[in-house]
Parts: C-alpha cells; sequence; structure tokens
C-alpha cells in the first residue's frame, strides 16, 4: 500500500508538471521526490509519470492514480483537522478556494470574526476561476469553497450565502454617468465590458447584453474587476460591477458612475461549497450562518450616484 507522503509526491507533480516545483511544494529534494516516485511505481507496478528533458507527463493510469490520491490526501487532512479540534469546532487549518471576484472584498471583514469565533483555526485561501472551483473541491485540493451558485455537482453541497446585486458602471463623461437609476433601455446599444471567459461574471454579462440589447466587446475582456474599472474610466464602455467590489472599491473612484437598474433585479447568487462526504457538516453550515449575516451586513450600504452629488 502506498504512503501518503508518495501520493502527496505524485500529487505535486501533477499539479506542476515539474520535479523542481514539486519537491519545493512538498518541501523536499529532487532526489528524494524522484527516489519516493520509483518506489511507488514499482509498488503499483505502473509507470506514473513521463518525463524527458523537456516535458513531465502523467500516464493515463497515473491520472487515475492521482485522483484517487487526492481524495485520499483530503481524507487523511480532515482526520488531522477533526483530531485537532475534538470533533467539535473548527481548528487546524482549513484550504478555502474562491473567486478573485469575491475573496478580497469579503474576507478582510470575515477574518476577523473568523478568528473570534475559532481561535485555534487557520485559513489558507487561495484565488482560482469559479469555472474550476467546484472540480478543485471534489478532488480534495480544498476543503471549502466560495464561488457563484449554480454548481451541478452532486457530491458538493451548496448553501446559498447572499444574493450579490451587480450596479451599472459608466465614464464620469457618459451621457448616463448623472442618473442615480438607468432603465433597460438605456442600454440598448451600449458597450458592454465583461471579465474574461472562466470568470461566472462573463457569463452573467452575456445573458444582460442579451436581454437589454446591448453589445458585448469581446475585443477589451478584463482579467480583473479593478482592470474592468478603469477601462469604463477610460470610456472604452460599460460594465457591471458586483455589489461587494462596489462598497470596496469602485464606489469611491470618482472616475466612474455607478447606478442601479430600474425594474430589475440584477444579482449573482454565491453560496458556500463543501463536499457531501465530509464529517464536518455541523460546523460548515455554522459558518455559513456567519458569512450569511456579515455579507447581509456589508451590502446594507452600497454607495450609488444616489448617495453622493454627481459634480455638474
Amino acid at each position: 500500500m502506498p504512503n501518503l507522503r508518495q501520493l502527496e509526491y505524485l500529487v505535486a507533480i501533477a499539479d506542476t508538471l515539474n520535479f523542481r516545483r514539486a519537491a519545493a511544494k512538498t518541501s523536499t529534494t529532487q532526489p528524494t521526490l524522484s527516489e519516493q516516485l520509483k518506489a511507488l511505481e514499482q509498488r503499483v507496478g505502473a509507470q506514473l509519470v513521463e518525463r524527458s528533458r523537456r516535458h513531465v507527463l502523467i500516464t493515463p493510469i497515473g491520472g487515475q492514480i492521482v485522483e484517487i490520491a487526492r481524495r485520499m490526501l483530503a481524507d487523511a487532512h480532515e482526520i488531522r483537522a477533526l483530531g485537532v479540534s475534538g470533533g467539535k469546532e473548527l481548528a487546524g487549518v482549513l484550504r478555502l478556494g474562491m473567486p478573485p471576484t469575491i475573496g478580497p472584498y469579503l474576507l478582510p471583514r470575515a477574518i476577523p470574526e473568523l478568528q473570534r469565533m475559532y481561535a485555534g483555526l487557520k485559513l489558507h485561501v487561495r484565488e482560482e476561476l469559479p469555472i474550476g472551483i467546484p472540480t478543485a473541491l471534489g478532488e480534495g485540493r480544498y476543503d471549502l469553497a466560495i464561488c457563484p451558485l449554480p454548481i451541478t455537482a452532486t457530491s458538493l453541497v451548496a448553501q446559498p450565502l447572499f444574493r450579490e446585486p451587480l450596479y451599472l458602471a459608466v465614464s464620469k463623461h457618459h451621457r448616463l454617468a448623472k442618473r442615480t437609476v438607468a432603465q433597460q433601455t438605456d442600454l440598448e446599444g451600449e458597450d458592454v465590458l465583461a471579465l474574461e471567459h472562466g470568470h461566472q461574471l462573463h457569463d452573467a454579462v452575456i445573458a444582460l447584453c442579451a436581454e437589454f440589447g446591448a453589445k458585448l466587446r469581446y475585443d477589451y475582456e478584463g482579467t480583473s474587476l479593478d482592470t474592468l474599472r478603469e477601462m469604463v474610466a477610460m470610456d472604452l464602455g460599460i460594465t457591471f460591477l458586483p455589489g461587494l467590489y462596489v462598497k470596496s472599491i469602485a464606489g469611491r473612484d470618482s472616475g466612474i458612475s455607478i447606478l442601479k437598474i430600474e425594474r430589475r433585479n440584477v444579482y449573482r447568487t454565491v453560496g458556500l461549497l463543501w463536499r457531501r462526504a465530509t464529517a464536518r457538516q455541523d460546523q460548515y453550515q455554522e459558518l455559513a450562518e456567519m458569512l450569511r449575516d456579515l455579507a447581509e451586513a456589508e451590502l446594507r450600504d452600497v454607495p450609488t450616484n444616489a448617495d453622493h452629488k454627481i459634480p455638474a
């Protein structure tokens, strides 16, 4: 039977496709990594990794074993965490995956509250495009994830946290800049900017463009919300920005105006995800309630043009 350390080495190689980076990731040396990989291959009786001077590839059977190894390592991580907490509260290292359009604007408020509620908890956060988060969670790379809903994976539990409103952002020179509310007909024919493919907001903006008769600019796709905001300020188009980002950053930018959409509740639903087989269902439910209350308070006072005087 392979040991967990050997499986950890294999997964690191699969993640990096580079022996040097895999060794650094697992805090070992390349000779040790190579030796343990060879021992693992001998134990399972098959080649798991193809290695040449230019390439590192995972063989088909190696790929199957990597999937199993991820689950085994996730279970081992959970056993250690349960041992630290005594099974009563969240403690130890909690690996959290979330998109870059949510994490930086929710975590600054959430982390102090988490530290207050769970003194023994250490949070390890990694940002990733939402399109890959459910798969990474299912494979055991994360213990929890926060990402837009819905998801289709039946092996995961998705607990809705909040409905985050999307606001219209236009340049201060735009014809709508002095408005507090935009009507849907105001957006007909407008050039709209969106995040690149892989972000849930990309698909959401495409749907809104189709509904409002606006035109999506495929030649100007943003890699971040900050990039979108800067392109809007340069009058390259208009866009839709999520409420937490508006409150944290965009609502303070004098180069753009933030508007609501009249008679249309434009929003995205954000949820907390975990594996259905986890033994920490109760603790994760408790965490979801805390995050839900916190997000509700944060979204209560999102600044728009109605909240400040727009210069003439």
